[in-house]
């Protein structure tokens, strides 16, 4: 654990405490003990503090007990000269952040500061229960706490996979254009959105609002207010997910927090500069097991525990590596996928023409092809190989070489697949078995026949699919959104490039049968001995070779 990182978060737990306990005093004196408190159209009171604590707060006197627990959980800043294991501590810090932010949150309530007033929002697909309609104003609103009817439509997404997951954003982007590329990389992959805190007072939330961006429910993309405060919404959202679709009652928190990590696909990402509050918010997530990425250089934590990979990185944002910011923001947004785990889902192949089961069978016959590769007049291969995380970089579909347009009508030109694939889970024993779906999932597209495997595959492409657009892209787009959808369990990045150029295509040919021969040797010298289990069924160990 980072000796800097602990001290600044409990730096930051213990002010933003003391911070709560003032503010609770002089509501209690203004408004009196028994003064109802709560998050507008939502259930679960205050639910953080229902999650840790088990304490059905519904008045400003019930917060009292919170401010002395979260009290409780705070310590001193760790020694100079004697370091020691400052985990516990920190994550201590972190819950006591929580604690403190969701009741100045529900004290700003009762002030009536809560949704915050921000000039110029409009919400999409608000509905009755949202502050603008509240309120009875055209806008002007953040979102606040996200109200029962959508945490019920988004939970359900989030359990049947369809929404991978959330991303916390806390700060302000480099520019506007990198806010903009970093939600619409989120919003690609169908990931949930929330928005808050500042940088020297300028958020992500006026960056998205100057670019014309819509949020709100409809679009994925919520604001829940421009301070670091305002991020509890975010950690209250992950509480009530588990207290609604994970069966959790109040005060269970290790089965919360447990539920979060293996159930809730979330992550922060701070953007800009990173102050005490902030690492105390941040250690406060990382106790649901949501790692930290941030584009600022700060100390990292690497090793696992807590959370499923990594919990704090650092990745400076100039000095990642990329031609212009946008891809730096594309680059930004791929790693903190990896580092938390969140398996996109690919639902529908984004090409042009007809894509299913029932058109595996289709055959393209001479009269009706545009382009064959491979067969007699071509050679044609395919090669899946495993490579490093950071040596693939995800949805990455280039051709190297010519396009199939630059062939006359029925003719035929070479054609190499390389697909490069990288997971924590994959194996280099899992290749050939990949490689052997290239067959299945081109097939799927109508106008597109494969047959064959490794250096002897024939694919012709009909006229038809052809004029409807169809390129040698759209093989890449088949594959990385099938690899993604079938394989997703081991394989976490795919890259497929397309080789016509001749030098090129030699090239990886000779790497591919260097390769094959690779593969077939081994497999002819696997005995029983040689592996942990040859035939895990009895009954095939009974009459197999």
């Amino acid at each position: 654990m980072s000796r800097y990182i602990a001290t600044r978060a409990l730096r930051g737990a213990n002010l933003i405490v003391r911070e709560a306990e003032k503010m609770l005093e002089e509501a209690i004196a203004q408004y009196g003990e028994n003064q109802p408190v709560a998050f507008t159209n939502t259930a679960y009171y205050l639910p953080v503090i229902l999650g840790f604590t088990g304490l059905e707060v519904s008045t400003l006197g019930q917060l009292r007990p919170v401010i002395q627990h979260a009290k409780s959980l705070l310590h001193g800043l760790p020694s100079e000269q004697l370091w020691l294991p400052y985990l516990g501590e920190t994550l201590d810090a972190g819950v006591a952040t929580l604690l403190a932010e969701e009741a100045i949150e529900a004290i700003r309530f009762v002030r009536g500061e809560q949704p915050e007033r921000i000039p110029g929002l409009r919400l999409t697909g608000t509905s009755f229960t949202s502050p603008d309609v509240e309120k009875g104003e055209g806008g002007g609103y953040a979102n606040g706490p996200i109200d029962d009817i959508q945490l019920r439509a988004w939970g359900i997404q989030l359990v049947d996979g369809r929404m991978p997951g959330f991303a916390a954003i806390i700060g302000a982007a480099k520019s506007n254009e990198v806010a903009v590329e970093i939600v619409r990389q989120l919003q690609q992959r169908n990931i949930l959105i929330f928005l808050s805190g500042n940088v020297n007072g300028r958020s992500i939330i006026h960056q998205l609002m100057e670019e014309g961006v819509e949020m709100g429910y409809d679009t994925y993309i919520v604001p829940f207010g421009t301070d670091t405060i305002s991020a509890i919404y975010a950690l209250g959202f992950a509480t009530r997910s588990a207290l609604t679709f994970g069966g959790m009652k109040g005060g269970q928190a290790r089965q919360i927090l447990l539920y979060n990590k293996y159930r809730v696909f979330a992550f922060a990402l701070a953007l800009g500069e990173v102050d005490d509050l902030k690492y105390a918010t941040a250690a406060g997530a990382i106790n649901y097991g949501f790692p930290v990425i941030a584009d600022t250089v700060i100390p990292e934590i690497r090793p696992t525990g807590v959370t499923q990979y990594e919990h704090v990185i650092s990745m400076p944002f100039d000095d990642i590596e990329g031609k212009d910011d946008l891809e730096r923001a594309r680059r930004l947004v791929q790693r903190c996928i990896e580092v938390r785990g969140v398996k996109v889902k690919i639902t529908e192949v984004p090409i042009p023409v007809p894509y299913g089961s029932a058109f595996e069978g289709e055959r393209v016959r001479r009269a009706d092809m545009r382009v064959e590769f491979g067969g007699k007049n071509s050679r044609c291969f395919e090669y899946l190989r495993m490579a490093d995380m950071d040596e693939v970089e995800d949805h990455k579909i280039q051709v190297i070489g010519p396009g199939l347009e630059t062939v006359e009508e029925g003719g035929a030109m070479d054609l190499g697949i390389l697909v490069e694939v990288a997971g924590r889970k994959m194996q280099q024993d899992f290749e050939p078995v990949l490689e052997r779906q290239i067959h299945y999932f081109i097939n799927g597209a109508s106008g597109v026949q494969h047959i064959g495997q490794r250096d002897i595959t024939w694919i012709r492409i009909s006229k038809a699919a052809v004029e409807k657009g169809f390129r040698l892209e759209h093989l890449g787009e088949i594959l990385y959104a099938r690899f993604h959808s079938d394989f997703g369990a081991i394989v976490d990045k795919v890259q497929v490039t397309l080789i016509t150029d001749p030098e090129k295509h030699a090239e990886w040919l000779a790497k591919a049968r260097a390769a094959y021969d690779f593969r077939n040797k081994r497999l002819a010298e696997m005995t029983d001995e040689s592996v942990d289990t040859f035939y895990s069924c009895t009954l095939c160990q009974s009459f197999a070779p």
